[in-house]
């Protein structure tokens, strides 16, 4: 099995997505993506980085001392060695989560791992990158989100939700694409959706909210 990945920065902060947000984190960021969404924020992760180990890695994360580990990128299930990382961070007691755009086989990823996939709307530029066999991995502990800069990507996030079953087997999250939707718009659709109320959660990415300036390491 591979045992080396290219790994753009680690780090320790709070979680800024997803129903874990708000609690301390270590992020594991890998380099490399097959994807270019419109509003990428971690450019930065495309092709920069440094080549580690497995055991590297799992030595940093231990330094960094949070119980709760996000392997994202870029897009992390472009490298080989990921599934044995994240096995292996689960073997040492962490409670790990995967961000992984939903472009990637997910069938490798150990079962002890929270899957987090983003399902691309049309205004990210990558509608239609979804692997749809992924749905076959995931389970009511994984996330499913959409990121969403306007109505038409509100509906088209709905009519997959709707045509795939996905209410009440996933946890699903709308996220308003940062300043390209008003919070307190999603908020309106989703209030006046009878059909989501109580089952999809409106999604803020707090670390952008806490540190507006940061380019990375939040």
């Amino acid at each position: 099995m591979p045992d080396t990945l290219i790994v753009n920065e680690i780090y320790r902060t709070l979680q800024g997505e997803g129903t874990t947000a708000g609690r301390p984190c270590v992020i594991v960021r890998l380099t490399g993506c097959n994807l270019h969404c419109t509003w990428c924020d971690t450019a930065h992760a495309r092709d920069e980085g440094r080549e580690m180990t497995v055991a590297e890695v799992l030595a940093e994360v231990d330094q960094l001392g949070a119980p709760l580990v996000l392997v994202s990128g870029g897009e992390p299930l472009l490298q080989p060695a990921t599934p044995a990382l994240l096995a292996a961070l689960c073997d040492r007691g962490h409670s790990v989560l995967l961000e992984t755009n939903g472009s990637r086989d997910l069938s490798a990823v150990d079962e002890r791992v929270v899957c987090c996939v983003d399902v691309k709307c049309p205004g990210s530029g990558e509608a239609g990158s979804f692997l749809e066999a992924n749905l076959q991995r995931l389970g009511a502990d994984d996330e499913v989100k959409f990121v969403l800069a306007d109505r038409a990507d509100y509906d088209y996030a709905a009519g997959f939700i709707r045509r795939h079953g996905l209410d009440g087997k996933v946890k699903v999250i709308m996220t308003p694409a940062f300043g390209r939707l008003a919070p307190v718009d999603l908020a309106g659709w989703l209030l006046a959706d009878d059909e989501f109320t109580g089952t999809v959660r409106l999604g803020l990415q707090w670390h952008k909210i806490l540190w507006p300036e940061a380019e990375r390491g939040v």
